[in-house]
């Protein structure tokens, strides 16, 4: 089934919008280290099939990776299979699909050149690496692929070749060409409130456009990810006298499983993010379950009038947040390939900074463990206006 925009329903398993993701690549280099440090040795209800058959490896890994908690029974197998499982959950389900679909690359690599994927050999790992890198994927891309071959052979409790200083060689090698090419990570546009005043005047009042204001309005002032858009449901929402309080009951920059909440405040322009929620909850009649949710044309029966929009009750997914801010900005005249999902936290944090705001509040609502993930996020404007030694020299 497509989605309301017309795109068909977004594969989980799909690698390229995992490679968008600007949390992905700025927090890859502590998933590889604690690929390692965080997991005990695997328990695993079937062995891992070390020496197999590329495609029996794959298929291990897959299910693996899943972790599906058991119902509990009362033996100790059983708790043995759910606390592996338990330790599967540690990482993000946007880490698990990005390793899964690592591997997957992995074994169809070792299969079409006759090779043994568990263990692999680190001469073998290098030349999957480059090659992978020869065919167009960037840097980023490898390193997320390293790390999913690292992670086989860790939960499999196989020695791990990407340990090898060659890989690591390798690796340095391809950012440091990368960097002399002028590679560099494409950032999207920060839909700052002046750009988002821009995007809302076209909008129209119907139930995509009361819905697709909301979800941007609600984005913006939360400093939300995409991801963290699509989850929202009406119990993640508490009225309160200056706005609503938004409990997010999983967020990537919460990385001990506990919940943050957001301040949502009330506004006085066009931009408030409460009056927009609360318009698309009574057009679409929304009282519990996922807030933004897919809309959808009934078949027509060609006798009539058209068939008016239909609301599901299904949440849309991460992708659909991003096709929906692009589809917006497109249609506001601007170039829709600049936006993506995180153009909205970009947005909120810039625009914050324009204002004035300190740092470290800019660093809370952003979320952010470190001031230095957080200068990802700011988009700067003229670098001449305000600097540190404008009347010094």
């Amino acid at each position: 089934m497509s989605d309301d925009l017309g795109h068909p329903a977004t594969d989980v398993s799909a690698l390229p919008t995992l490679l968008d993701d600007l949390d992905l690549a700025n927090n890859l280099q502590a998933e590889i280290s604690a690929t390692i440090t965080l997991l005990p040795p695997a328990l695993l209800d079937q062995p891992p099939p070390v020496d197999g058959q590329p495609a029996e490896i794959r298929g291990w890994f897959d299910n693996a990776v899943l972790a599906v908690i058991p119902a509990h029974d009362g033996t100790l197998e059983t708790a043995r299979v759910a606390a592996q499982a338990y330790a599967r959950h540690a990482k993000a389900d946007n880490t698990r699909r990005a390793y899964r679909a690592g591997v997957r690359a992995w074994c169809d690599w070792c299969h079409r050149h006759a090779l043994p994927c568990l263990p692999a050999d680190s001469r073998d790992v290098v030349a999957f690496l480059a090659a992978e890198r020869g065919r167009g994927l960037s840097v980023t891309t490898v390193e997320l692929r390293r790390a999913a071959i690292r992670y086989l052979h860790f939960i499999a409790g196989c020695p791990v070749p990407t340990a090898e200083a060659q890989v690591a060689e390798t690796v340095s090698g391809m950012r440091r060409h990368a960097a002399d090419q002028g590679e560099v990570p494409a950032k999207k546009l920060a839909a700052t409130a002046d750009l988002l005043r821009d995007i809302l005047k076209v909008m129209p009042d119907d139930l995509a456009g009361l819905r697709d204001r909301a979800l941007l309005l609600l984005g913006f002032a939360g400093a939300l990810r995409r991801a963290e858009l699509a989850a929202v449901e009406v119990k993640h929402l508490e009225a309160r006298e200056r706005g609503l309080r938004l409990t997010l009951p999983r967020s990537k920059g919460e990385r001990t499983g506990r919940v943050v909440t957001v301040a949502i405040p009330y506004g006085r322009t066009e931009l408030c993010p409460v009056r927009a929620i609360r318009r698309w909850q009574q057009a679409a009649g929304i009282t519990d379950g996922a807030l933004f949710r897919r809309i959808w044309l009934p078949p027509s029966s060609g006798d009539g009038p058209p068939p008016s929009p239909r609301v599901g009750t299904d949440a849309i997914d991460p992708g659909t947040v991003g096709r929906i801010i692009k589809k917006r900005a497109t249609a506001a005249g601007f170039d829709g390939e600049l936006f993506g999902g995180h153009s909205l936290k970009r947005g909120a944090l810039t625009t914050g900074m324009d204002q004035g705001v300190h740092p470290t509040r800019l660093k809370q609502l952003g979320r952010h463990k470190s001031y230095a993930v957080l200068d990802e996020y700011l988009q700067f404007g003229d670098p001449f206006e305000g600097h540190p030694l404008a009347g010094v020299l």
